[in-house]
């Protein structure tokens, strides 16, 4: 059996009022009683009768009459009760020590799915059950309240759910210990089948809920949702999502406004939101907008709206690396709200190439351009009107999420305390709030409900390592008070992440804070405050179907580059035995020792051509990898073929989880243990079989293995295989 956590999922199910079984329509304990007594099979845990496998989770998985070939007869039953009795009195000593006897083993074991019980006895054991399911178990509340209070993973156990030690005593009494006496592996094996059935029934599917995988959570660092206590939230582009050709084409309008009275000439410039993505840096020195990989070496660049040669791109930067603390030159696009400025930016830099701005602006390099974009479009924000639209009409600017709600009611009933940390202003959060979220929450709830804690005009990221003033926000129209600290329940402006924690007695790695920008929300917490982080990044919803729909074109174009790298090997062997001929020196192999100079040349030449024929393949297809997520930049994950973009770094580096919607949580339980996945490395063998040669370590090795050590194979990685998350 799968001790405590199966037990807690059938118990939780069999207790849940109305619960209706996903096949036969009729109430859970409605349809365990008729299964009882119809194959009157039971098991004994403590003092309670508890019906196992073929009874209680046939019903969700198809019934046991099809699985096991129909019910056990009444008399073959009672043999099996009287074996199951004569056993149990035979062995009264060997459980008054804690030990089973082998045979007891056996017969327990045999008899744990067919021993019976009247109509009138099931009956009776099904209303024995009837009480509270929260009874069973305690929740860790804290480290002290368990010996072990880290995990085998480093992770804290605290929310961690166990049995009552009282009760646990009793299973282990009467028949729980008896089928752990198997070999482990062999009862896990068994239970694992009976979850996946489980949870198959329950319509969860393996790896992503619901099988979408761009619904999924990721996790970079291993994370166990049942030891964060707190729960923090940004806004913008994370709790509310807005349409971004809507909101950011506004915000492109009120910002170039803003130009054309400052003189410059915007006319005839229209939005165009796939010009730039997420992850990007803008190169204020030279004007450019550039993709980097992990190391900070620029992969693709465009300079005003036209993308830059291979041989631009070396000649530029073939020396430079990507630097972001270096923040005179460099410009990481961390969120949607880049990408009105970055547009903006890169077609005025071409207006200034083309010579069209006029001589009373004076004269500007590319920095001070961006100084002036920058200025427009914060003067957009902060005269109000661009949100006073959105607030008037939030319609045509939100994309509504009628699951968001539920997710973090989810949490908050999972006993998290949820707070609201944004740098809008009140009326702002709000209206944006009252339309997001009011509309889905249960009959007279509103969304300040959810929230222990309500943080707005925070200015992040000064909040998470400041102490800026605190004041409270005491009317419906904003009217603020000072104040020293705050307390729980409260609505406040300004403040800092530690007066947060001391108010609701919360700290470090059993907080997680979620946003999409990674350097104000992600970074910044993580660094000053070791919370623990998620990223949200919509994008990753189209960046997921693109990855699917160009996987043909990518294990084409593999096939290609690993056929030209064979060819090409063959070529600089020949090479290399042209040189050693030259100097009087034999070849590596007497095959190309013994060519003849004719034969050795035109081998050469023809391999060469082939080569030259494959890279007019390749060359395109390289520069179209990519082109389902954006035509100009490829992938958002990734920089070229093989390695990842400096976004994905950025994610890797700071961000625990990474998601595509604060939605998405809902699709797991609050008590989720996200476990990363292994890594690949350079040096991985997966794929090989051991070396030729291989058996055990020379008498030179430093590692010295004991006398009955057995070489085993590699076999491949476990991570390539879908396992449930």
């Amino acid at each position: 059996m799968m001790a405590v956590k199966c037990l807690q999922v059938q118990w939780s199910l069999w207790n849940f009022p109305g619960y209706e079984t996903i096949l036969g329509g009729l109430p859970w304990r409605q349809q365990q009683q008729q299964q009882l007594r119809g194959s009157g099979r039971r098991m004994q845990i403590g003092r309670l009768q508890w019906s196992r496998h073929h009874s209680v989770r046939s019903s969700i998985s198809g019934g046991c009459a099809a699985r096991a070939g129909g019910n056990v007869s009444q008399s073959d039953a009672n043999d099996n009760a009287e074996e199951l009795a004569s056993s149990s009195s035979s062995s009264s000593d060997a459980r008054q020590d804690g030990v089973l006897s082998e045979e007891e083993k056996r017969v327990r074991w045999k008899t744990r799915n067919s021993s019976s019980l009247s109509s009138s006895a099931a009956e009776a054991a099904v209303e024995e059950m009837r009480f509270p399911a929260a009874d069973m178990f305690q929740v860790i509340q804290s480290s002290k309240d368990s010996r072990f209070d880290i995990d085998y993973l480093g992770e804290s156990t605290k929310g961690d759910m166990n049995v009552r030690p009282d009760i646990v005593d009793n299973f282990e009494n009467e028949g729980v210990a008896a089928t752990l006496g198997w070999p482990i592996e062999e009862v896990a094996k068994a239970e694992a089948k009976e979850a996946e059935a489980l949870l198959d029934a329950l319509k969860i599917p393996k790896r992503f809920p619901h099988g979408v995988a761009s619904r999924g959570i990721f996790c970079s660092r291993t994370l166990s949702l049942r030891s964060i206590t707190t729960i923090g939230y940004d806004m913008d582009y994370t709790l509310i999502h807005y349409n971004v050709n809507a909101w950011e084409g506004r915000a492109y309008q009120y910002g170039m406004n803003n130009l054309r009275s400052m003189g410059y000439p915007v006319d005839g410039l229209k939005f165009d939101p796939d010009l730039v993505i997420r992850g990007l840096i803008l190169d204020k020195e030279k004007g450019n907008l550039v993709k980097a990989d992990r190391f900070g070496y620029i992969k693709r660049a465009m300079h005003g709206t036209k993308m830059l040669s291979n041989r631009a791109i070396s000649e530029l930067y073939g020396r430079e690396l990507v630097d972001l603390r270096n923040e005179r030159r460099w410009e990481f696009l961390n969120t949607l709200f880049s990408v009105s400025e970055a547009v903006m930016f890169m077609q005025m830099v071409e207006r200034l190439d083309e010579g069209a701005l006029p001589p009373e602006i004076g004269p500007l390099d590319y920095e001070g351009l961006f100084r002036a974009v920058s200025k427009s479009l914060f003067k957009a924000h902060v005269e109000g009107q661009l949100k006073m639209e959105i607030i008037n009409n939030p319609e045509h600017f939100v994309e509504p999420d009628p699951e968001l709600p539920l997710a973090l009611l989810d949490q908050k009933e999972a006993g998290k305390k949820l707070l609201l940390i944004t740098n809008s202003d009140y009326l702002y959060t709000n209206k944006m709030m009252q339309y997001a979220f009011d509309q889905y929450l249960p009959e007279g709830m509103s969304w300040r409900a959810l929230f222990d804690m309500v943080i707005v005009s925070a200015r992040k990221p000064d909040f998470f390592q400041k102490s800026n003033p605190l004041y409270e926000v005491v009317t419906e129209e904003g009217l603020m008070r000072p104040c020293l600290k705050a307390t729980s329940g409260g609505l406040y402006c300004g403040g800092s992440a530690s007066m947060v924690e001391k108010a609701l007695d919360f700290h470090g790695d059993e907080t997680l804070y979620v946003g999409d920008h990674i350097y104000t929300d992600v970074s910044m917490s993580k660094v000053h405050l070791r919370w623990r982080t998620a990223l949200i990044c919509r994008e990753l919803e189209k960046e997921v179907m693109a990855l699917a729909y160009g996987r043909g074109h990518r294990a084409k174009l593999i096939e290609l580059m690993n056929q030209k790298e064979v060819v090409g090997d063959v070529f600089n062997q020949l090479r290399l035995a042209l040189q050693r001929r030259t100097v009087g020196r034999q070849a590596q192999t007497g095959a190309a020792t013994g060519m003849e100079d004719r034969e050795l040349a035109e081998n050469m030449q023809k391999l060469l051509v082939l080569m030259s024929r494959l890279d007019q393949k390749i060359a395109p297809m390289l520069e179209a990898d990519g082109e389902y997520f954006n035509q100009r930049w490829g992938y958002l994950s990734r920089a070229g073929l093989w390695d990842k973009s400096h976004l994905t770094r950025q994610i890797e580096k700071y961000a625990d989880i990474y998601t595509s919607r604060v939605s998405n949580f809902l699709r797991y339980s609050p008590f989720m243990y996200f476990r990363s996945q292994s890594q690949t490395l350079a040096h991985d063998c997966d794929s090989h079989g051991p070396e030729a040669g291989a058996g055990e370590p020379s008498s030179r090795s430093s590692v010295k293995l004991p006398e009955n050590h057995q070489r085993v194979d590699m076999e491949p990685s476990p991570s390539a295989t879908p396992i449930r998350r």
